[in-house]
Parts: structure tokens; C-alpha cells; sequence
């Protein structure tokens, strides 16, 4: 459609060069500097929130353990308590060494005793 009033030149503008737009930049590389320093700062907090949570359950696994031989050590020390208990050497002396109580001839008095 055209206009009555509005005439058709072409534009020669050959001679103009454009110069850069050091603005455009700076504040392109404004904005990608703000983006990399929050990237670079979520991927510092999910880096350590990933680390405690590892090191939570490192800690866990690791209480479970002590946990478990605290239980074993209890269990060992009952059951040492039980073997190395006196009436019981002395049954299985009498009975499955055919040991006996050393009569008063086989004694040694401490008093008559003279290296």
C-alpha cells in the first residue's frame, strides 16, 4: 500500500560503518560473570550438602559397627567369665584329666619353701 505523502527513496548508507558495541559486551560479560559466580556457588552447596550427608551416613555405619562389637565384646567377656570360672576348671580337671587335690604330704608350705 502506499501513501500519497510518503515517497520511496532507497537509503545509501554505504559509507557508514558500524562500530562495536563495547557496551553490548561489557555488559553481556556482566551478566554471564553474575550466572557463572551463582552457578559456581549452588555447585559449591550442593558439593558440601552432597559431603555431610555422605559423611552422616559414614558416621551411622559406623556407630552400627560399635554398636555390634560393643555387643560381641559383651558376649566374649561372659562367655571367658564363664569358661575360666573355678568351680568349673576344677570339674573338668577331676573329670577329663583325672586330676585330684594334692594330698597334705604333696603340699609346699610357703614357709618351708627354700630355693
Amino acid at each position: 500500500m502506499i501513501r500519497a505523502y510518503a515517497v520511496h527513496r532507497r537509503v545509501e548508507n554505504d559509507y557508514l560503518v558500524r562500530q562495536r558495541g563495547w557496551r553490548l559486551v561489557r555488559d553481556l560479560l556482566a551478566v554471564a560473570a553474575g550466572v557463572a559466580a551463582l552457578g559456581g556457588g549452588l555447585w559449591v552447596f550442593i558439593w558440601v550438602h552432597t559431603e555431610i550427608t555422605d559423611i552422616g551416613y559414614a558416621v551411622d555405619r559406623l556407630e552400627r559397627q560399635l554398636h555390634g562389637l560393643q555387643q560381641e565384646e559383651r558376649r566374649l567377656r561372659l562367655e571367658a567369665a564363664y569358661l575360666t570360672h573355678p568351680a568349673r576348671v576344677e570339674r573338668l580337671a577331676r573329670q577329663e584329666l583325672g586330676l585330684q587335690a594334692p594330698s597334705l604330704e604333696q603340699t609346699v608350705f610357703w614357709e618351708e619353701w627354700v630355693p
